[in-house]
Parts: C-alpha cells; sequence; structure tokens
C-alpha cells in the first residue's frame, strides 16, 4: 500500500495486522473500522470497511495523493476546473437532454447526463443554471428510500426506520444549514454508535486537529462563513439508499449521493456563482443488540468515500474551499464529469497523484 507513492511502514502495517486478529467473532463484539480495513485487504471479504477519499474540484486544478488514515484508508484526488466554460448537458443517464424533472434514481444510470445543452452560467437568482442538477430535487427529496422488508434481525416495520434514520444522517451531515456554516454535527454525530471507539477517535481528532489523515470532510459538508455563503436556501440532490443483510444478521444500509452546493464570496458585491459538487457513498450498519454492543437509534459506520468537484487543493482545515474564475490554476490531468453517476467512486482514484479536470461546475 502506498500514499502518494510513499510506503507504509512495516511496523505499522504489522501493528494494523496484529489488532485485527486480535477480535474474535461472538457476542459483545465491539465493531473496530480498523480491524475491518485490514481483514478486508487481506481476504476481500464482502462487505468490509473500504474507505477511500476523491476530491475532484471544478474551475481550479490541484494536485491529489493518497492518504492513510487511523480508522480508515483514504484515496484523496483532487481535481480543479481550469476556466468555466460552456456546460454541456441536462438530461440523466446519457439520454436526450431535456428540461423536465428526474424521477427518483432507484438503481445506477447506465451513463452521465447528455451532452449538448447550455452555455448559461449560473447567477444568484438562478444558481443551478446551465447544470444537470437543474432537474434534480432539493436536499432529502433528492435521497430515494426503497421499499422496506423484514431483513435481518429487523421487521418490515424496523427497516422502514433503519432507512429513515440513515437519510436523517445525509440530512445532518450534508445538507444543515449549521453545519454547512461551518458548526459541528453534534445530531449527525449522535446517530454514530458511541461504541464504536475508533470511529468515535478519529471523529474528536476531525474536529479539534483536523489534518489529512483526520479531515470531517470525509463525512461532513462545510464551509468557512467568513469565506463564502450559500446562494439561497437550496441545495440540489440525487442519490438512492438501498439494503441488504450484512455480518451477524445486522441491516447494511449504503447510500450514494451527490450534493451540489452554490455559493458566493461572502464579502464585496461580486455576483459571480460557484457550484461545489460532493459526492458521498456511505455504508452502515445497523447491527443486532445481541451480537454487537451497541445503542437503541444507533449505527456503525462501515465505510465512507468522498469525491469533490471545486472543495479547494492541498488544504486539510476541515472545510471546502470553492474556487472562483479568478486566479485558477492549470494541469493537465484527465477529464472527469462530476455529475456522472454511473460508475463508483474508486473509479476515479489515481495512483500518480496528478490532478484531474471537471468537464463542468
Amino acid at each position: 500500500m502506498s500514499r502518494g507513492g510513499t510506503s507504509i511502514p512495516d511496523d505499522e502495517w504489522e501493528r494494523f495486522l496484529r489488532e485485527s486478529e486480535a477480535g474474535s467473532p461472538g457476542a459483545g463484539e465491539e465493531p473496530s473500522a480498523r480491524a475491518r480495513l485490514v481483514t478486508r485487504r487481506l481476504q476481500e471479504e464482502p462487505g468490509r470497511p473500504e474507505a477511500w477519499r476523491t476530491y475532484v474540484p471544478a474551475r481550479r486544478r490541484g494536485k491529489g495523493w493518497y492518504v492513510f488514515g487511523l480508522a480508515v484508508a483514504v484515496v484523496l484526488l483532487i481535481a480543479v476546473f481550469a476556466a468555466p466554460g460552456r456546460i454541456p448537458g441536462l438530461s440523466d443517464g446519457g439520454g436526450t437532454a431535456d428540461a423536465s424533472p428526474l424521477a427518483a434514481e432507484s438503481e445506477r444510470p447506465d451513463g452521465p447526463p447528455a451532452a449538448g445543452g447550455s452555455d448559461q452560467e449560473p447567477t444568484p437568482a438562478e444558481p443551478f443554471r446551465g447544470s444537470p442538477a437543474e432537474r434534480w430535487s432539493d436536499g432529502a427529496a433528492g435521497i430515494h428510500l426503497p421499499q422496506a422488508r423484514a431483513t435481518g434481525w429487523m421487521s418490515e416495520a424496523e427497516v422502514a426506520r433503519a432507512l429513515e434514520r440513515t437519510r436523517d444522517f445525509l440530512v445532518a451531515s450534508s445538507l444543515d444549514s449549521a453545519v454547512l456554516s461551518g458548526e459541528k454535527p453534534e445530531k449527525a454525530i449522535a446517530l454514530v454508535n458511541p461504541h464504536q471507539t475508533d470511529v468515535r477517535a478519529y471523529l474528536e481528532r476531525a474536529f479539534t486537529a483536523p489534518d489529512r489523515e483526520n479531515d470531517p470532510l470525509l463525512l461532513f459538508s462545510r464551509f468557512r462563513s467568513a469565506e463564502v455563503r450559500p446562494v439561497g436556501d437550496v441545495v440540489r440532490t440525487r442519490g438512492r439508499i438501498s439494503f441488504r443483510e450484512g455480518e451477524k444478521g445486522a441491516v447494511r444500509v449504503s447510500a450514494d449521493v451527490t450534493y451540489v452546493y452554490p455559493v458566493r464570496r461572502a464579502s464585496g458585491n461580486d455576483d459571480e456563482v460557484a457550484r461545489v459538487i460532493v459526492r458521498r457513498e456511505t455504508v452502515v450498519n445497523w447491527d443486532d443488540p445481541e451480537k454487537i454492543v451497541t445503542e437503541p437509534g444507533t449505527f456503525s459506520i462501515v465505510s465512507y468515500k468522498l469525491d469533490t468537484t471545486n472543495g479547494g487543493c492541498d488544504v486539510h482545515d476541515g472545510y471546502l474551499h470553492p474556487a472562483f474564475r479568478t486566479g485558477a490554476a492549470s494541469d493537465d490531468g484527465r477529464s472527469v464529469d462530476p455529475y456522472d453517476r454511473s460508475g463508483p467512486i474508486e473509479d476515479r482514484q489515481r495512483e500518480d497523484g496528478r490532478c484531474d479536470t471537471a468537464t463542468r461546475s
């Protein structure tokens, strides 16, 4: 394994191995993200934690790297849009351009939103103009919930509640206005199993001393209110939640959601609107309390992956830093479409540490 071409020290890897082998199956086992991670790397057992972090900022370009944290392994791919240009496509899944609202996304689309549409740039009155997000839903309405059914240790009604609570976490972590303004996401953190100590430790470090390995952006969207302010009160979303039975009868819930945040500079009379596009894949377990130490109404985090467009480059202070037209940098990385939801996030990982260029913002 490597981080930006640097190998993980042998003593660190051996420590991971010893800690992953220290646990044993059975009732009362505390879920360990670190141990699950190592087990996945060794055995490729389905459902083990796999935490990638991929940044693909638009309008500017920066550098990417690999980051391995204490609780998670993270891939950070930072790409920036060199200059705002024509914004193609208003349809989803590779179809013909269309201005009608999209139906809920119940499964992975087979392609990106179609090209060939608009050269209109966003304005304070129409912050989503010229992008596929024009046809997306507002806030939680864009996160599709499947029909519940009895699964694992839960009844149909309990599964339905678990799905709703998982969506509550997504709202509290990526849509709450106070959190977006930089406050600590207390409501979201309260939904995480307090006995999942390595994740709790990561969260504590992320909000007290954020750095490359311990960054709250892995799970939460936050801006510095002194730097930018939202345009309107709407965040456009598109995504879905699914579920299946996991290990030890747990109900494993997976969420794949893209959020589009329109922002302006906090100071001055500049009307330029920048869009920050954040895609998150989050997997959680609603554990059987007879088999896993947990608390009612909380879940254990299995994995989290992040792909951010125009969220900042080489900055690890726990905030998204959108770039505007002025001061744009350049690079010669490959082109990526931040609105393309047809493949998993890890498809965008790069091993050369270079930046990509967003084809639209």
